[in-house]
């Protein structure tokens, strides 16, 4: 490998694009209202719509939904906010993702299945109310128990082959592992994190990258959990981009600690990677939030990273959120890797990222030449479940469109 590009950002980069007007719109009154809407609803739904419980039963009922809307923001604020509290954070998280699903299915499933029945004549209303809220409790306990072993298995391996038509002959086959959004965080995934890179070593990959969220807190106080990733192992590079969490937990700490793990910190600037007298620029970019985040020398500058390579080679970028894609098109690169979105991690929430995202997940087309792939990540944020959005590690096979001829036996 050899660095060719500046070790720092550059000026020059026109900033990120404003967010929709819509998505912007949604943000703004959404920590306030979520709340009240997510326990607010099922309760509504679930106790009170002609059930006709026993009153003992209304008012405990009831009773756990307020506890629910009273605890789950100030769990949050302890766990997420300066106290920076794991216990509280994982009640806090455990009770949004819980409530999310419940909220979820008294809509999609205990409204529309009241109204079936009715359809159908099935027994007295509070017989069909009843049956609803027991259909909605059990779909909910499965999804959530069911949620919750997908987010902590090690993931499946995706592997994908992509086609790029200036990719040398000499490069055809190479293998790129794919890690993104671990968010080591409150739970303590040290041995989870240990079989994942035992996982990404069985993969045999030329190069393996990591496309940021690596934890949700410092270096120091994640470091455990990060320190598998120092035996992973590749025969070329292992590189590393920033995500737009490091940025809230202290973003130079855990580029100082991938360094020392043995990982190229790919701060806009880039490699080469030369096989078979062909070459592939590998390149990376900060976070679009970097230069938010107020950090010196941090920003997210395409031109810096492809400063001094040859605009002829094929370009591979590693950029963490998807909507980068625009300005990987502009600069003529390739293939972009990302991650961020999470494939919505538990569904329907993907709706909501892709009023964000160009992409929710896999292998899209950008442009006349970019290729994106957009990983569903490999770990889970906040919430310890994952429904319809299995968790991925990703072996992306290169393809030149004149492969090597085979060497004769």
């Amino acid at each position: 490998m050899t660095d060719t590009s500046n070790t720092r950002s550059a000026d020059g980069e026109a900033p990120a694009p404003k967010p929709r007007r819509l998505l912007y719109r949604v943000m703004r009154h959404l920590p306030a209202i979520a709340p009240v809407l997510l326990w607010a609803v099922p309760c509504v739904v679930l106790l009170h719509t002609g059930q006709h419980w026993p009153l003992p039963v209304t008012l405990a009922g009831t009773a756990l939904f307020v506890l629910g809307l009273a605890a789950m923001p100030v769990a949050m604020v302890r766990g997420h906010g300066r106290r920076q509290q794991d216990r509280a954070a994982i009640v806090g998280d455990t009770l949004l993702g819980g409530s999310w699903v419940l909220f979820t299915w008294s809509l999609l499933l205990g409204v529309p299945l009241r109204i079936a029945l009715t359809v159908a004549g099935v027994g007295e209303g509070h017989d069909r109310a009843r049956i609803a809220t027991w259909a909605v409790l059990g779909v909910t306990a499965v999804l959530l128990v069911w949620g919750y072993a997908e987010a902590r298995r090690v993931p499946r391996v995706r592997q994908v082959e992509v086609r790029l038509p200036r990719l040398g002959a000499g490069l055809d086959g190479l293998r790129v592992a794919l890690l993104t959004d671990t968010h080591y965080g409150p739970l303590d995934r040290a041995r989870w994190s240990a079989r994942v890179c035992e996982t990404v070593n069985g993969l045999d990959a030329d190069v393996v990258c990591h496309t940021g969220d690596i934890a949700d807190g410092t270096a120091a106080r994640r470091r455990a959990q990060a320190a598998p990733l120092g035996t992973v192992r590749a025969t070329r590079a292992k590189v590393y981009v920033t995500g737009n969490h490091e940025y809230y937990s202290e973003a130079q700490g855990w580029v100082d600690l991938m360094d020392e793990l043995g990982w190229e910190p790919l701060r806009n600037r880039h490699l080469l990677l030369e096989r078979g007298g062909d070459t592939l620029v590998i390149a990376g970019v900060d976070d679009v939030t970097a230069e938010s985040s107020g950090l010196a020398g941090h920003r997210a500058d395409v031109a810096a990273a492809l400063e001094g390579a040859d605009p002829a080679l094929p370009v591979l970028l590693l950029a963490h959120q998807p909507k980068f894609v625009d300005r990987a098109v502009a600069a003529g690169v390739d293939l972009q890797l990302s991650g961020h979105t999470h494939g919505g991690q538990i569904w329907p929430f993907h709706h909501l990222v892709r009023l964000d995202q160009p992409a929710l997940a896999g292998l899209s087309r950008h442009g006349g030449r970019t290729h994106l792939y957009t990983s569903r990540g490999t770990g889970f944020w906040g919430p310890p479940f994952r429904v319809f959005a299995p968790s991925e590690i990703t072996l992306l096979v290169l393809r030149s469109p004149d492969p090597a001829p085979a060497a004769s036996a």
